[in-house]
């Protein structure tokens, strides 16, 4: 048709003015990957209810016309889930498990390169997973979506790498915003966790991919809290080190879930059978588990509401802890798809809920009820399992619509995050990566750095400036070099280092002296931080950051003012990049 043909060449023509002005382009793109990730969180949230209609709704007719009892059918359920999501997952085998660790990898050592279908099947996969009734949560599934979106408009308009990573943490962040109506955790999240990335040229496409997303939501889906519930407030300030405990509990708790979850993974993944029929045979075990608890089916929501409301007893949530961990594990670890967020709520919900009525008939003057102490643990949980505090402090705000309990959540997630970190310093994504010896920090894969001397790196060809140089001298040095910091040295001794920066802060103070009476020693810095030869990129990188400069001295270990060389900032990121791709050409070869 004529209008489509003219809307073609309308977009075509404003990305061709916008393509060299590199923040409205980007921008631009962002705004496009809000869209299509709201959308696609509404066609996703529209499978997962249509699979449940499907596979509950058609449970009561199944069973009159067969005359067995209804208890005969549940366990068969999941495992015909299962049973249908296999071969999507041998299709596309990023589909399998909880998603973010692959969209994790993806920026960190493919240049955010995701494969189109990844989208399409893990939004099936996981929509079949859920309505049958598999423990799992819809993140996941819907930060894989979002990131192969993003992925996918920054490859068509051939992006760099950096600019595609961009773009997978927009559609992360749109993913969340969209599917749990909350767009400030979606934007936190995907700088959290995706991107480990809080700079400016990351914050503010990925804010407005969460705001698109969330309004693209919201138009099909309403604006409402995902948990409708009482307001709850601090009583007593008597309850801080209560919920520290609480902190504590729930980090444990985590810590078993994790455990739980990759030890049903290892067990399936050893065991000699079709690995198609894996995640139907998870589902059987799981309808059996049903059963008994009914309320681990799918995500849970309707058990969190009434942990949320106090409508639920002290024994029974502390069985739906241990359920739902089994639960999940049987779901994920058999090769199901689905995300573990909703699982991680579910389990704080409960978690707390059982703490709270402890400590409420144990202080009643003084202790909120147990409903309290449920919506703080489900944040806490999520804290210790993902190790992303800040994200689930916000994600259980927005949910819920909760302020005033905003002190004992934080203060739960905080110790949470400590203890689960304690016992073990990988987070449930990045433990899955470990486990394949990819070992990830801030968006890098620290092994590569790690195995990477800084004497493979080094620069031996370099200017340094005399420490009798005159201002004059030093600023006509500048003029002609590309280098913006030198090493200033005496007798060939490393005695400190001088920067542009240093250069600027003389020339605009007032009533400075002659230029030719300072030298190099009157403005030097001499509080220098330097490497060794044989120390790796990853020390390194951790020194550049703690004072965010970019040349570091290269000096011998025995004498450290013996200046051996200097190592730039951008020439480790450069090697890494190299060595990265590098390795993913061995790993396309094998």
């Amino acid at each position: 048709m004529q209008w489509i043909q003219n809307a073609n060449k309308l977009v075509h023509l404003v990305f061709e003015k916008t393509r060299y002005s590199e923040n409205m382009f980007i921008i631009m793109l962002s705004l496009a990957v809000g869209l299509f990730t709201g959308l696609g969180s509404v066609v996703f949230r529209w499978l997962i209810l249509t699979s449940r209609d499907f596979f509950f709704g058609s449970l009561p007719e199944t069973t009159s016309l067969t005359g067995f009892p209804r208890e005969w059918f549940v366990p068969l359920i999941p495992m015909i889930g299962g049973l249908l999501v296999g071969p999507i997952v041998k299709f596309a085998s990023e589909a399998k498990g909880h998603g973010v660790p692959e969209v994790m990898s993806a920026v960190a050592l493919k240049g955010g390169v995701i494969r189109p279908r990844v989208s399409l099947a893990k939004s099936i996969a996981s929509a079949i997973c859920i309505g049958s009734g598999g423990s799992a949560g819809r993140e996941g599934p819907i930060v894989q979506i979002g990131s192969a979106i993003g992925s996918s408009i920054g490859q068509m308009f051939r992006l760099s790498g950096n600019r595609v990573k961009v773009l997978v943490g927009a559609g992360a962040a749109g993913g969340i915003s969209a599917v749990f109506n909350a767009p400030i955790a979606g934007v936190i999240f995907a700088l959290e966790v995706i991107l480990g990335d809080f700079t400016i040229k990351t914050f503010s496409p990925v804010i407005l991919s969460s705001v698109i997303a969330s309004v693209v939501s919201r138009y099909f889906l309403g604006n409402h809290p995902a948990f409708d519930i009482p307001q709850y407030s601090l009583v007593s300030a008597w309850e801080i080190p209560m919920y520290m405990l609480l902190g504590v509990f729930t980090g444990v708790i985590a810590i078993l879930f994790i455990k739980m979850l990759y030890g049903f993974e290892d067990f399936f993944d050893k065991w000699k059978f079709p690995n198609m029929l894996k995640p139907a045979i998870g589902g059987l075990l799981l309808g059996g588990l049903g059963l008994f608890t009914p309320q681990v089916f799918a995500d849970g929501y309707e058990a969190i509401s009434s942990a949320l409301r106090g409508d639920m007893v002290w024994n029974l949530m502390l069985l739906l802890i241990f359920a739902k961990i089994l639960a999940t594990s049987l779901t994920l670890g058999s090769g199901n798809s689905g995300g573990i967020f909703a699982p991680s709520l579910f389990m704080g919900a409960m978690a707390g809920g059982f703490f709270g009525t402890v400590m409420n008939f144990l202080f009643p003057a003084i202790t909120a009820p147990p409903a309290a102490y449920a919506l703080v643990g489900m944040g806490a949980v999520v804290a210790g399992a993902t190790h992303a505090t800040i994200t689930s402090i916000i994600i259980v705000f927005e949910m819920t619509g909760d302020y005033r309990i905003i002190l004992p959540m934080m203060i739960a997630c905080v110790f949470a995050t400590l203890v689960a970190n304690r016992i073990n310093s990988d987070s449930i994504y990045t433990l899955k990566l470990s486990r394949k010896g990819i070992n990830l920090k801030s968006g890098r894969d620290q092994n590569i750095l790690q195995d990477i001397a800084v004497k493979e790196v080094m620069r031996t060809d370099y200017q340094t400036i005399p420490v009798h140089l005159t201002l004059t001298g030093i600023m006509r040095m500048m003029e002609d070099s590309v280098e913006n910091s030198f090493p200033v040295t005496d007798n060939d001794r490393l005695y400190g280092i001088l920067s542009f920066q240093d250069l600027r802060t003389v020339l605009t103070q007032e009533g400075q002296a002659i230029p030719s009476l300072i030298i190099a020693s009157d403005i030097a810095t001499r509080e220098i931080i330097t490497v060794t030869p044989d120390e790796n990129l990853h020390e390194a990188l951790q020194k550049f950051g703690s004072k965010d400069i970019g040349l570091l001295p290269v000096v011998d270990k025995d004498d450290p003012t013996k200046l051996l060389g200097i190592l730039k900032r951008g020439d480790v990121m450069a090697y890494y990049n190299r060595r990265l791709v590098g390795k993913m050409a061995e790993e396309g070869t094998e």
